[in-house]
């Protein structure tokens, strides 16, 4: 293909089996499906190869905000990042979490807390609802140090994530809470302008941000 860039927008499996040779075929790769790069040596190939061909992996900032000041607070010490998703139980639904728990999302009539753990962790449980928290692992402290709650309430009407984050730079905490994308609720429509957002920056010569 004379394509430029190849975006990933389907799944974590997609990802897993499509980016390495995207890059050895020296293109540029949008990922989507960030929990693809929980896999610590998937990670590393990843960089390897687009090292190797000088290619760029673009990353969008997603359904959330404040991963500018976590890459610039993690170049000291960042003591804890916590991300707490608050979803309606619909759109988790087919999440292997719930068939593990034997859950069915009609059945849950309360904010019900789903899971309490890590990003690893939880994009394995939830792998279509929580790439955003592989996004602020890899900004941050990594998957076994970013510490994620998933709660599941039949009263909300968007897809709320809050992110809390102390650090020797001193604390943050923000809440955002997206309109489901039309075409897909399990994620945000937010997800979709951040990668339009991630197209336009690549390509203007004024960079705003870190």
């Amino acid at each position: 293909s004379s394509a430029d860039l190849i975006v990933e927008a389907a799944s974590i499996k997609a990802a897993r089996k499509l980016l390495i040779p995207a890059l050895e075929s020296s293109k540029k790769v949008m990922i989507m499906s960030v929990g693809s790069l929980a896999d610590p040596s998937f990670l590393e190939e990843v960089r390897l190869r687009a090292s190797e061909k000088g290619c760029k992996v673009y990353i969008p900032s997603g359904a959330i905000g404040g991963l500018d000041l976590l890459k610039a607070a993690s170049l000291e010490e960042i003591r804890s990042v916590k991300l707490t998703t608050t979803k309606h139980p619909k759109s988790l639904a087919n999440a292997p979490l719930l068939a593990e728990k034997n859950i069915e999302p009609g059945d849950i009539d309360k904010p019900t807390m789903l899971f309490a753990g890590t990003a690893r962790e939880a994009i394995n449980h939830l792998p279509a609802n929580v790439n955003v928290a592989i996004s602020l692992s890899l900004a941050g402290i990594g998957v076994d140090k970013t510490w994620v709650e998933v709660v599941a309430d039949p009263q909300v009407k968007r897809n709320i994530h809050r992110i809390e984050i102390k650090g020797s730079f001193g604390r943050m905490s923000c809440q955002i809470e997206n309109e489901h994308s039309p075409q897909n609720p399990k994620t945000s429509y937010l997800a979709a302008l951040s990668a339009i957002a991630t197209f336009k920056r690549a390509a203007q010569a004024l960079q705003i941000g870190t």
